[in-house]
């Protein structure tokens, strides 16, 4: 058996610049967000197991405290925006790099 050990190096490199970016930019794309005055809300999944459910009375101050930080935020309204389009921009930079990487993976056999 014979490894070519160039081609382990060049997917390994690859591998690691392209997970780094999804991180750097999906985290600064989510810093951003919360920066430009709308931080994610999600509501949590009910499982029959699940360790942590949040009941309507503790989404509702979850929902309060987050519409108060909102309104303490020190920006212009320009500086929320252009936080807004940072940070759409990295998360268009995440999708073009995971699209890239299927593309890379169908087209080049």
């Amino acid at each position: 058996m014979l490894i070519n050990w160039e081609a382990f190096l060049q997917v390994f490199v690859a591998a690691l610049l392209g997970a780094s970016i999804v991180v750097t930019f999906y985290a600064l794309g989510l810093r951003l967000l919360v920066r430009g005055g709308r931080p994610p809300l999600v509501a949590p999944a009910e499982f029959t197991d699940a360790i942590t459910v949040l009941s309507d009375k503790q989404r509702r101050r979850h929902e309060k405290a987050v519409a108060k930080a909102a309104k303490k935020n020190p920006l212009s309204e320009g500086q929320k925006r252009l936080s807004l389009l940072g940070s759409y921009a990295c998360f268009a930079v995440c999708a073009a790099a995971v699209l890239g990487a299927l593309l890379l993976i169908l087209f080049n056999h």
